[in-house]
C-alpha cells in the first residue's frame, strides 16, 4: 500500500524548498532548486509548483519510496490572502493580486493549501517545535528583512493576510530609510542586513552578520555597539507585541537566530528591563530553522484532507 504523503512548497526569493511530507512531519524526500525568474508573469507560480510535485514524485520513485500525494501545501512570501487562495502582493518576486490556490488545484487534481511562509513557520513551530504547548506566541523571522506571526489563543492570525508585519514596526522614529518608504521600520534597523550595513558605517569595513555576531561573542566593541543598537530595537518590537497580545513564547529564527545566545540573551535582558505588568514571555531560538516554511506549508496542506 502506498504511503500517504503531502507535498510541501516554500517559495523564496532565491530558493524554493520541497518535501514529500507524512501527517507526522516526517520528510521522505526533499528538494531544494533556485527560484525561476518573472515569477510575476500569469501562471509562471502555478507552473512552478506543478514542476516541483513532479520532481518530488520522481525522487520519491528513483529512492524507492511507494507514495500517494493526498495534498499540496504552497507557501509564499509578501501579503497573502489564505482565505482567498491568492498571492496579494510580493516585493522581492513582483507579483499582485496573483490566483493561485484553485488554478493550482486544477492543474493537478488535488486539494490545494495555500498560505503564507513566515505564518506557516509558525504553525510548524507549534506542532513540532519551539512554540510546542503554547497558545500565545510570536514568530519573528530575522534575516535579510524581518517578519512576524502571531499564534492567539491558539489559533494563527492572517486578518486578510495583512497580520504579522513586524517588520514594518517603526522602532525608531526617523530612523534608516527603509524598503517599505518609511524610516525607522525594524527592518532597516534590526535585520540582518541593517546590521551589516550599521557595522560598515561605524567601521568602514564590511562584514556579514554572522561574522559581526562572531566578533561580539569575542568582546569586540564597535561589534558590540552595533549589536546592542539591532537588539535594543527588537526588544522595542517585543515588548509592543506582549503589550498588545499578552503572548507568553517569543520564537527568534531566520538567519540572525543562529547566533543563539549571542542574540537572547541581550535580547532577554532589554525586554524585561522594559516590561511592567505585562506577561513575562519566555524568549527562544526556533528549532526548526529553514525547514519551518516547507514543514508548515505540509501542515496547511493535512489540514486540507
Amino acid at each position: 500500500m502506498d504511503r500517504p504523503v503531502v507535498a510541501a512548497i516554500d517559495v523564496g526569493g532565491t530558493r524554493i524548498k520541497s518535501a514529500l511530507v507524512t501527517r507526522e512531519g516526517v520528510e521522505v524526500v526533499a528538494l531544494t532548486r533556485p527560484t525561476p525568474e518573472r515569477l510575476d508573469v500569469d501562471g509562471a507560480l502555478v507552473d512552478a509548483a506543478v514542476d516541483t510535485v513532479g520532481a518530488l514524485r520522481d525522487a520519491a520513485t528513483r529512492d524507492g519510496h511507494e507514495v500517494a500525494v493526498a495534498a499540496v501545501g504552497l507557501v509564499v512570501p509578501g501579503i497573502v490572502d489564505d482565505g482567498r487562495g491568492l498571492a496579494r502582493w510580493s516585493a522581492n518576486l513582483g507579483w499582485r493580486d496573483l490566483p493561485v490556490a484553485e488554478p493550482l488545484e486544477r492543474v493537478l487534481a488535488l486539494p490545494v493549501a495555500f498560505g503564507h511562509d513566515v505564518r506557516a513557520g509558525l504553525v510548524a513551530e507549534a506542532r513540532f517545535g519551539a512554540a510546542r504547548l503554547a497558545s500565545n506566541a510570536v514568530f519573528v523571522a530575522i534575516g535579510t528583512g524581518v517578519a512576524g506571526a502571531l499564534l492567539l489563543d491558539g489559533r494563527v492570525i492572517s486578518a486578510d493576510g495583512w497580520s504579522g508585519e513586524l517588520g514594518h514596526l517603526v522602532v525608531e522614529p526617523g530612523g534608516p530609510r527603509c524598503g517599505c518608504g518609511g524610516r525607522g521600520c525594524l527592518e532597516a534597523v534590526a535585520s540582518a542586513a541593517a546590521v551589516e550595513s550599521a557595522y560598515a558605517a561605524s567601521t568602514g569595513t564590511r562584514r556579514d552578520a554572522a561574522a559581526v555576531a562572531e566578533l561580539v561573542a569575542g568582546g569586540d566593541l564597535p561589534a558590540t555597539s552595533v549589536w546592542q543598537g539591532a537588539v535594543d530595537a527588537l526588544a522595542r518590537a517585543v515588548v509592543a507585541t506582549v503589550t498588545l497580545t499578552g503572548v507568553e513564547r517569543v520564537v527568534v529564527g531566520g538567519g540572525l537566530s543562529r547566533s543563539g545566545e549571542v542574540l537572547l540573551r541581550p535580547l532577554r535582558s532589554a525586554v524585561e528591563s522594559a516590561l511592567t505588568f505585562q506577561r513575562r514571555p519566555t524568549i527562544v531560538q526556533a528549532a526548526l530553522g529553514d525547514r519551518a516554511g516547507c514543514l508548515g506549508a505540509s501542515c496547511l496542506a493535512w489540514d486540507r484532507t
